[in-house]
């Protein structure tokens, strides 16, 4: 299929055409039609796969129908709740690239920033508005926000809001919106309590589901590094200078390890810097940038702020921790092998997180390829799937060697 021939309007044609799109993703191509019938919708896919432009090019498609080249104030007629800044920034992007040739407007508002400029602009009048919650419930409350006029709700990530926390806060803004609305639904998996939520709220929905989480791309080369906890940072530098890797995408667990890793690579004259919730929004900003545009060569993120990531040619991913959800992984290492290109996500396995490499292995179904050539490793070869990590002469040989002698002993005393 081509996407000429879901009858978008020329000008969103013309748009996409100029982007390089010919052919749409197996997720547009299910969802666009739904969304251009006016239907509710739950989509499930993972990173990667264009569910951006699936909501965007519809909701484009219907308001510039609406609109038209009207000059009468503009209401806001298409709501994006996300649950991250960088996100929000992502999504706003793309509406307007996509709608560069209509005279429909988008905003794009979140916290962590003064909403001066963000109130300005409603006054003005915006088509379409993407948003964090809390931003978008603060303005409301304020008196700045009319969803009155709303024709569709986009809830994007849901799944990840559901892991901050901000569910609650979906239900109340959805509460804001007339019932006459369109609801479009997005989420990388579908947890009880999104089900219990798309039930609450959409009518009819039909549902569409694309690359399933447990799988990973075919085109991402996956490696796995059994190594010492405290050598991961050696490993990593070695890793990056021995290959001279550049552009590469590093996943921390927390905010804490994330900066301690950039502390460990600048004292080597590796440039790095790192990104997550402590840092204010434009400090985010600044480093992704510097990050898209190779000024950067390592960026270390956190899962949460790691989400509004997107980057098409994105060589390498590495997870310096491993996470303990199976679904993560194949997140994380989706950032990599996007648009066609192949990738390279590389995994630290500590002997404390053994557990989580086991979990994920069940999971991706995936014989991935384990590396044992390099100095760090936690034990003299690499466990097998379910093998128990060895004890090294250090952790566990002393307590051994008190068992085994208080056996000879009772094996003396019975004799």
């Amino acid at each position: 299929m081509l996407f000429e021939d879901l009858s978008l309007s020329k000008s969103i044609q013309k748009a996409v055409f100029e982007e390089g799109y010919l052919n749409p993703t197996p997720i547009q191509e299910k969802s666009i039609p739904i969304v251009l019938e006016g239907r509710d919708l739950i989509g499930c896919a993972q990173t990667g796969t264009g569910k951006t432009a699936a909501f965007a090019i519809p909701i484009i498609h219907q308001l510039h129908r609406i609109v038209g080249s009207s000059k009468k104030a503009k209401l806001i007629r298409a709501l994006v709740v996300t649950p991250t800044r960088e996100l929000a920034v992502q999504i706003g992007q793309s509406f307007d690239t996509y709608a560069k040739y209509t005279n429909l407007t988008q905003l794009t508002i979140f916290g962590g920033v003064s909403q001066n400029p963000q109130v300005d602009a409603l006054k003005n009048g915006v088509d379409i508005l993407v948003a964090t919650p809390g931003r978008l419930l603060d303005l409301h409350k304020q008196g700045f926000l009319d969803l009155n006029h709303l024709h569709t709700l986009v809830l994007d990530e849901a799944d990840q809001m559901l892991d901050m926390g901000f569910i609650n806060d979906v239900k109340k803004i959805v509460k804001l919106t007339p019932k006459n609305r369109q609801t479009l639904l997005f989420s990388a998996t579908m947890p009880i309590a999104i089900r219990e939520l798309a039930e609450m709220f959409l009518q009819d929905p039909e549902k569409v589901e694309v690359s399933p989480v447990s799988s990973t791309a075919e085109n991402v080369e996956q490696r796995i590094y059994f190594v010492d906890k405290t050598e991961k940072r050696n490993l990593l530098y070695n890793l990056i200078k021995e290959e001279n890797l550049s552009n590469v995408l590093v996943f921390s667990r927390t905010k804490h390890g994330a900066d301690n890793v950039v502390k460990a690579l600048r004292k080597k004259d590796i440039p790095a810097e790192a990104i997550h919730g402590d840092k204010s929004q434009n400090a985010r900003q600044r480093v992704l940038d510097a990050f898209k545009n190779k000024e950067v060569g390592v960026l270390v993120a956190t899962d949460i702020a790691a989400r509004g990531i997107d980057i098409e040619q994105l060589p390498y991913v590495i997870n310096f921790d491993l996470p303990n959800i199976p679904e993560t992984y194949v997140h994380r290492i989706g950032r990599t092998g996007r648009a066609g290109n192949g990738g390279i996500a590389i995994s630290f396995c500590g002997k404390d997180e053994l557990p989580y490499w086991k979990d994920i292995q069940k999971l991706i179904k995936v014989d991935v390829k384990t590396i044992t050539d390099h100095p760090y490793q936690w034990h003299s070869g690499s466990p097998e799937a379910g093998e128990k990590p060895k004890s090294s002469n250090r952790s566990g040989g002393a307590h051994k060697s008190r068992k085994s002698t208080n056996a000879k002993k009772n094996k003396k005393r019975w004799y």
